[in-house]
């Protein structure tokens, strides 16, 4: 874009509307400060859709500023993250109370609010933590899916509120911004609004070098609504917000044409805008050009206030809210969903569920113990909503208290989110962090790679996502190494703040269900079996061992001359080998490892006595690497050192010597070591 170009279009909008035009350029203004100052950032586009924002904050969007976390209010998500600095210069100057001048200047710094990329949790106003591309428009439409399944149980009195999405071009290329598109369309979201920043740039130059077809018609064509408006037009953006709330059966995509680093004279319009200050000069340049004589960080009093009654416009609608919530029979339900608190009846639908267990002991399938806890507890659990990326049969994910099915036309408690793992994974992300919900869905393990970064993203927001992911070695069998999981458990252990659960039996499993649903703050993949396993623990000790981690669970001999640790269904087998070996005369404890991240946080004195000082082994169907934290080699693993293959579970057993009998081998040759 030539200089001239760059002047015509700053006239232009200032001619249109003034007023509107300065709101904007508080944003810019404060984008480019802030990126200027820390030496690094994304101006191009904060600068691109200021005026967008106007129209969306000022005329559209229902929230107040100094109730943040206002049940009802509409959400927004900054999908492209890096234009971070749009966001956290709307919560300032709107009056968020958190997002303080003093964190606009740390913006990019160490122990700011204002990270690179929006973090969920750091500010209030930041509903999800974007960044990897087309991640946030698949959270927001959990969020535009919790919506509706909130309304549908609690009514529009208390819940009738908007999905507001920011996106680029980069979210539109990306598979997950499809599978999100795709589902949102299908399910008829008419409560989601998307913001498209057509700015045709990309860091690599003209969006023309990778990126040319027809988004509009590709969104019409997934079912959503479509206008299309000048990005630099605030009426005009405005009007197709308006559009886009009228059309209640479809979501809609505004498509506005944007100029990247808009007011730049040497840089709007180019890559170069995009992903680094604009530079001392080129700063000082945009600001003349833009009319802004402000000192940096410095908001004109007029205009200041203009923001802060922006900010406060919403008062009005949160008290008459509030009004209809006190007065409402559901209060107190409402309340407690939103608070993410687990009913009185909880604790008691357990106890009973464990005691059903030990009464009348089950041989299943980990994932048919899977569906078993869920019976036990879904009643007790209305804000439970679950799914599958079309393995419902298999996953077992469907019980009778989570059974309506959502859809277009409904807010049913189970969704079909089809071969879209990425997809569901998002968002059960949106419908965490939009609360009132506990969501899970499930896939295949080896799919997890497939979902793998929404499940990262679960646990760097800190939020309570359940993946059921069944069929988790080459116990599955026929369907061969394409759909065993070999390396997955050990790529999934080393994601922090995430349970990664590979329970034994079915008490394991309904304890490992209980852990899930209280963790609150923590994400937690549960990785359940095809074939069936005896159930190993027969006793109550009124106490949940799977929230050790790890535990002994038979002990043969006064002395222990051998230590088994395994997880899964491997459990049992162990259990057999150490028959055998006690029949031996050798001592032997099994341990149970269903979470190697709960047993991390045991005191040492307690993890010291499960491991104990005898020789060990380990037994994992999986890929051996990791083992070495608690064995001595690899050579003490017996496990996979490759994929697996097609054929019947038994057989593949034997192939890869995960026996009886080449524990019982392994056993003796440690013990040994030790004699």
């Amino acid at each position: 874009m030539t200089i001239d170009s760059s002047v015509s279009l700053i006239s232009k909008a200032r001619a249109r509307d003034p007023q509107g035009f300065d709101l904007a350029n508080c944003i810019r203004a404060l984008s480019i400060d802030a990126i200027e100052a820390a030496k690094s950032g994304h101006p191009g586009a904060p600068m691109g859709m200021a005026d967008a924002a106007v129209a969306l904050f000022a005329d559209h969007l229902k929230f107040d500023a100094s109730t943040p976390d206002w049940a009802d209010r509409d959400r927004v998500v900054l999908s492209n993250g890096h234009a971070s600095m749009l966001l956290y210069s709307l919560l300032h100057l709107t009056g968020y109370a958190d997002m303080t001048l003093d964190q606009i200047r740390n913006f990019r710094q160490l122990g700011a609010k204002t990270a690179g990329h929006p973090e969920f949790g750091h500010a209030k106003g930041i509903e999800t933590t974007t960044g990897p591309l087309g991640q946030g428009i698949a959270t927001a439409v959990g969020m535009a899916m919790a919506e509706r399944a909130l309304a549908a149980e609690f009514g529009d009195e208390l819940v009738d509120h908007y999905t507001y999405v920011f996106l680029g071009d980069g979210c539109l290329q990306e598979g997950i911004g499809q599978e999100a598109i795709s589902l949102a369309g299908h399910l008829g979201l008419g409560k989601l609004i998307v913001l498209y920043d057509d700015n045709q740039i990309t860091i690599d130059g003209p969006t023309s070098v990778s990126f040319s077809e027809d988004v509009p018609a590709r969104l019409k064509a997934c079912g959503w609504h479509v206008v299309s408006c000048d990005g630099h037009d605030i009426s005009a953006v405005s009007e197709a917000i308006s559009q886009g709330k009228q059309e209640t059966a479809k979501p809609t995509l505004i498509a506005m044409k944007t100029t990247i680093g808009f007011g730049s004279p040497n840089k709007a319009g180019k890559s170069s805008s995009h992903g680094s200050p604009l530079g001392t000069e080129e700063a000082a340049a945009t600001k003349a050009a833009l009319g802004w004589t402000q000192a940096p960080f410095e908001i004109p009093s007029d205009l200041a206030l203009k923001w802060k009654e922006i900010g406060a416009r919403g008062a009005e609608a949160r008290a008459a809210w509030e009004g209809r919530l006190d007065t409402s029979a559901q209060k107190a339900e409402f309340e407690r969903r939103m608070s993410g608190a687990l009913p009185a009846a909880y604790d008691a639908a357990v106890k009973a569920a464990r005691a059903a267990l030990f009464a009348d002991p089950k041989k299943v399938a980990t994932r048919k113990a899977s569906q078993m806890a869920l019976d036990a507890l879904a009643p007790t659990l209305p804000e439970l909503i679950g799914g599958s990326a079309d393995l419902t049969g298999s996953n077992l994910t469907r019980v009778p208290a989570v059974d309506s099915q959502f859809s277009a036309k409904s807010g049913g408690r189970y969704v079909g989110y089809g071969v879209r793992e990425f997809g569901m994974a998002a968002a059960m992300n949106g419908m965490n962090t939009h609360g009132g919900l506990k969501p899970y869905g499930g896939t295949f393990l080896v799919f997890s790679d497939y979902a793998r970064n929404a499940i990262r993203l679960s646990a760097l927001m800190g939020v309570g996502t359940i993946y059921v992911m069944t069929h988790d070695s080459i116990g599955l069998g026929e369907d061969g190494p394409t759909h065993q999981p070999v390396e997955h458990l050990a790529s999934l252990r080393a994601i922090p703040n995430l349970h990664t659960f590979r329970p034994a039996d079915t008490v394991e499993t309904l304890e490992c269900w209980d852990i899930a649903l209280r963790a609150a703050t923590k994400p937690s993949l549960l990785a359940l079996s095809r074939q069936g396993v005896p159930q190993l623990r027969l006793d109550e000790t009124g106490e949940n061992l799977s929230a050790k981690g790890a535990y002994v669970i038979r002990s043969f001999g006064e002395t222990r001359d051998v230590t088994v640790l395994s997880t899964g269904t491997e459990v049992s087998l162990c259990v057999e080998a150490a028959e055998e070996l006690a029949a031996e005369g050798l001592g032997v404890a099994v341990v149970s490892m269903p979470s190697w991240e709960l047993f991390e946080a045991q005191l040492p004195e307690y993890r010291a006595e499960v491991l104990g000082t005898a020789p060990r082994i380990a037994v994992e169907a999986a890929s051996k690497f990791g083992w070495t934290r608690y064995v001595d080699s690899e050579d003490d693993v017996i496990g996979m050192n490759g994929f697996g293959a097609s054929g019947p579970a038994e057989e593949l057993y034997e192939t890869f010597g995960i026996t009886r009998e080449a524990i019982v081998s392994k056993a003796h040759s440690a013990a040994k070591r030790q004699g």
